[in-house]
Formats: structure tokens, C-alpha cells, sequence
């Protein structure tokens, strides 16, 4: 008996709880507003993708590498790597980084931070990609060189005219 006693209080305190806390005496109007939310994708142009330079990639070390690469920006200026939806490399052999270069070679130099490379990125993927950069690369950079640092061979390489 005293068990269904207490329950019954336990009961009747927790309904003057909610009673109490959700009395009207100081209400506030809150109005909600539908929005809509939306993914923005800040790897992808916005608009459409000027093209400063361009070229076609040549594979190198026995790869399958292919596809066109471009070099612009896009509406909103900001600058991007394009590799259209031919291009193609050798996924399976693990990161193929992707560098800006002053040439068609790959020339590593660590002591001084490889002043004749910028890596941008790696390859995800095959088909179409796009890099974003965070700035408009210096004019020095001519070439597009992937370079698989597990084999330590390049992939291929696009002179950008």
C-alpha cells in the first residue's frame, strides 16, 4: 500500500511539474521562419570555368595517363584545376600527388622547399576533377606533372599553353 501511495504522489508531483513549466505566464513568441539549406561544394566553380591554360597529359613510366587539364577560374575568381572527364592514371600503386612545375621533370629539391614545385593535390579518382587553388599560380609554373611518390616515378606530365 504505501508503495501505491508513494506512486501515486510521485505521479501527481510530476503533472504539477509539467504544468507549472508550461504555463503561459511568461511567454515569449519565438517565430520560426522556413529556410532552406543548401550544400555549397567550394571544391567545385561557381559559374563557368574561364581557362587561362590548357593541355593534354603525357603518360610516362608505362602508364595509362590521359585526359585534358585546364587552368582558369571561375566566376566568382577564384582559381581552379580541371581535369576533364577523360582523364585517366594508374590508381593501384597508392598516392599520386599532383604538382604545378617549372618544367616537364619532376626535380625534388627538399633543402630548399622544391622551388620549381607546388603540390596541389592528389588524384582521387579517374574521370573529372577539379582542383581549387588558393591563389592564381605564378606564371613560372608551365607544366602539370603526377608523380607517384611509392614508386617514385612520374605518371605523366601536360605543358600548359
Amino acid at each position: 500500500m504505501k508503495n501505491r501511495n508513494f506512486s501515486i504522489a510521485l505521479l501527481a508531483l510530476a503533472m504539477t511539474t509539467f504544468v507549472v513549466s508550461c504555463s503561459d505566464d511568461d511567454v515569449e513568441t519565438v517565430t520560426v521562419t522556413e529556410t532552406e539549406t543548401v550544400e555549397v561544394d567550394s571544391s567545385l566553380p561557381i559559374g563557368d570555368l574561364t581557362v587561362a591554360r590548357s593541355g593534354n597529359l603525357t603518360a610516362e613510366s608505362g602508364t595509362p595517363t590521359e585526359g585534358l587539364v585546364e587552368l582558369g577560374a571561375d566566376t566568382e575568381s577564384t582559381n581552379f584545376v580541371h581535369f576533364d572527364d577523360d582523364f585517366m592514371t594508374e590508381l593501384g600503386t597508392g598516392t599520386v600527388g599532383i604538382f604545378l612545375s617549372t618544367s616537364e621533370t619532376f626535380t625534388a629539391d627538399p633543402g630548399n622547399g622544391n622551388p620549381d614545385l607546388m603540390l596541389i593535390g592528389n588524384v582521387q579518382s579517374n574521370g573529372e576533377m577539379f582542383i581549387k587553388l588558393d591563389a592564381a599560380p605564378d606564371a613560372k609554373y608551365t607544366h602539370i606533372i603526377l608523380w607517384c611518390a611509392t614508386a617514385n616515378i612520374p605518371f605523366g606530365n601536360v605543358a600548359l599553353n
